[in-house]
């Protein structure tokens, strides 16, 4: 089976089963709109941000280059460095998590007003994220051990179901005045044990690879190079607007706030799908750059890149025309948030054009390279929200959001053409095809 064919089969399936999870989610989280009303549906939303960017401190960014030295290693079936990686990404989790609750919460709960508001919810907030930031990392190893499905199930499967369990126990047995802190609470217990189960999954798995490299000096320093930048690329990708959420939290109101919520999380379910594209892809670019096949890499990189963009375009056509119904399942007052949607989710195409060039970089061992980038998209969200939003709310906030992800993938295109000397936009991919297609035989 050709790469294309196996992205597209296995991205599909991936993709599939995200939205299955997605639509648990939706179904909670629109059950928490009518029932528990908007108010506490913005409250949800600002705890699961905050949750998400403690998730991508607690590694310390090595959740964020797991897949690719997992795939290094495996190739090379160096065993012992593999496992030293491991331990080493799980030992951060646990002192990080120590440290973020001893210090960095109470400080934030007298010196934060956000983080004195969330006060009543910082022990659930704190298990939360240290089950995700568990899940990351093994699922970053579970990919690079090419085991996708493993890896994205449990978290776009079985955390859903999770979710909706902990939601129905919590509106059927409680009080409305404590419904909230108690579905964190069964949320924290069942994330937990789902984690520790995926981790097992991880030991048996990494146990299996073979160890025909002499042991050698463990590379500390090399993780470092990549997982220190790259943590920060993960914070404006990954998290981008779960820091977008707390930024707008200064500028609308709660129930908007939870309107946002709810246009981000879809658009974040349909980024998943261009996300899946290139992790799957990921081992095999390595593979052809390690046995320097530049060809090959090419191929693979621009493969992928085909497959982003027509998903990317499905999924626009999809919104236009679902987008308005799905929005209502949550209220009528969601469904002026329509066109935010349909706005931000064309980012997506701008996604797949400019193609994965902070991966491309780290390959070239320029991991370093992507953070200019990274902030000046950071910094022009926050200034487009100040200057939009005020005045144009979701529509300004939408607007707010492409414009900084479009800045943030042209430089990181720039940077990647300028240094690594590859162009692996899908105008490079398109103009082969056209070559190959004019080129008499």
């Amino acid at each position: 089976m050709s790469l294309a064919k196996r992205l597209a089969s296995q991205s599909s399936v991936i993709f599939a089963a995200r939205i299955f999870g997605a639509g648990i989610i939706f179904i909670a989280q629109a059950a928490m709109a009518r029932i528990w009303g908007a108010h506490v549906l913005g409250n949800f939303m600002l705890i699961m941000a905050v949750v998400n960017l403690i998730i991508v401190f607690l590694p310390l960014g090595f959740q964020t280059i797991g897949t690719y030295f997992t795939s290094e290693y495996r190739a090379r079936n160096d065993g012992k460095m593999l496992k030293s990686f491991i331990w080493r990404s799980y030992s951060h989790i646990g002192i990080m998590a120590i440290l973020i609750a001893l210090i960095i919460v109470p400080c934030c709960i007298y010196f934060s007003e956000i983080g004195a508001k969330l006060a009543i919810y910082w022990l659930p907030i704190i298990i939360i994220a240290t089950s995700g930031a568990i899940m990351y990392v093994n699922s970053a190893i579970l990919v690079g051990l090419k085991k996708p499905f493993a890896a994205y199930f449990t978290e776009a499967l079985f955390r859903p179901i999770l979710l909706l369990i902990a939601f129905i126990i919590a509106a059927i047995i409680f009080s409305d005045k404590n419904s909230l802190t108690t579905m964190l609470n069964l949320m924290s217990i069942g994330f937990m044990a789902l984690a520790l189960i995926q981790f097992l999954l991880v030991i048996f798995v990494v146990n299996k690879i073979e160890e025909r490299v002499a042991s050698r000096k463990v590379e500390t320093s090399r993780w470092w190079r990549f997982a220190l930048p790259w943590v920060l690329i993960a914070l404006a990708s990954d998290f981008f607007f779960d820091i977008d959420i707390i930024i707008l939290a200064y500028f609308l109101p709660t129930h908007e706030i939870a309107i946002f919520g709810v246009i981000a999380k879809i658009f974040s379910l349909a980024a998943f799908g261009i996300t899946a594209v290139y992790a799957v892809c990921l081992p095999d670019m390595f593979e052809s750059e390690a046995n320097n096949d530049r060809n090959g890499f090419l191929r693979k990189v621009g493969e992928a890149n085909l497959v982003a963009a027509a998903l990317s375009l499905l999924l626009l056509v999809g919104v236009l025309i679902l987008g308005h119904f799905i929005l209502s399942i949550f209220g009528e007052d969601f469904t002026k948030g329509f066109w935010a949607l349909v706005i931000l989710c064309s980012a997506l195409l701008v996604r797949s054009i400019f193609g994965p060039a902070s991966l491309v970089l780290s390959i070239y061992d320029r991991p370093y390279a992507s953070l200019p980038a990274v902030f000046l998209g950071l910094g022009s969200l926050v200034l487009f929200n100040y200057l939009l939003v005020p005045n144009y709310n979701l529509i300004g906030a939408a607007f707010a959001a492409l414009i900084a992800i479009t800045i943030w993938s042209l430089v990181q295109w720039v940077i990647a053409f300028r240094l690594a000397k590859v162009d692996i936009s899908i105008f490079a991919s398109i103009k082969s095809s056209i070559f190959l297609l004019l080129k008499p035989e």
